[in-house]
């Protein structure tokens, strides 16, 4: 599957969410079970939707479709070790927050906590912000990859490999945000 042709994009690194959602419309329009389309065809678009949205994804893809492998196991760079580090620090103060919350079966024992619960939202707040630039810093090696006749093969598949590992986090730390609420 060509995730660009199917949504009538041009194949580039660089999308951002409206051009991407406003192409999943488009091609919608035809591919939805309601305008004539059929199943198979909407959920395909649904899959190559998903795939653009992801940076490490999309960049993979854009590999692949220029024939470079892509190798998605190994390690992540030395310097998202200490994102790593906060990450972790900083869902195990969340996760044991959310404990005593579930604990607490008083409304006073729940208003005590809330001083608390506010500084760990922010906390995660800050971890999300913080993979939010080193998803934006991982994804400024694109503009090379697009330029380059040849793009190199172990440092694409190192930069799809840092922003999987982000993203994962990224979706952990929104769903660990949203149980604070």
């Amino acid at each position: 599957m060509n995730a660009y042709e199917l949504l009538r994009l041009p194949a580039r690194l660089t999308i951002t969410p409206d051009e991407l959602g406003s192409a999943f419309r488009n091609a919608g329009k035809s591919a939805h079970p309601d305008a004539g389309g059929n199943d198979l065809e909407f959920a395909r678009l649904h899959e190559a939707q998903a795939i653009l949205a992801s940076p490490s994804r999309r960049l993979r893809h854009w590999l692949e479709l220029r024939g470079i492998a892509v190798e998605m196991r190994g390690t992540m760079e030395t310097g998202l070790m200490d994102v790593f580090q906060l990450i972790g620090t900083v869902t195990q103060r969340a996760e044991a927050l959310i404990r005593r919350r579930e604990e607490t079966r008083t409304p006073l024992g729940r208003a005590l906590l809330e001083d608390e619960t506010q500084h760990c939202r922010e906390a995660v707040e800050h971890a999300i912000a913080l993979i939010e630039s080193a998803i934006q810093a991982q994804g400024a090696a694109f503009p090379h990859y697009e330029s380059s006749p040849a793009p190199d093969a172990a440092a694409a598949s190192a930069t799809a490999r840092n922003l999987a590992f982000l993203e994962k986090w990224q979706l952990a730390l929104r769903s660990l945000y949203s149980r604070l609420i």
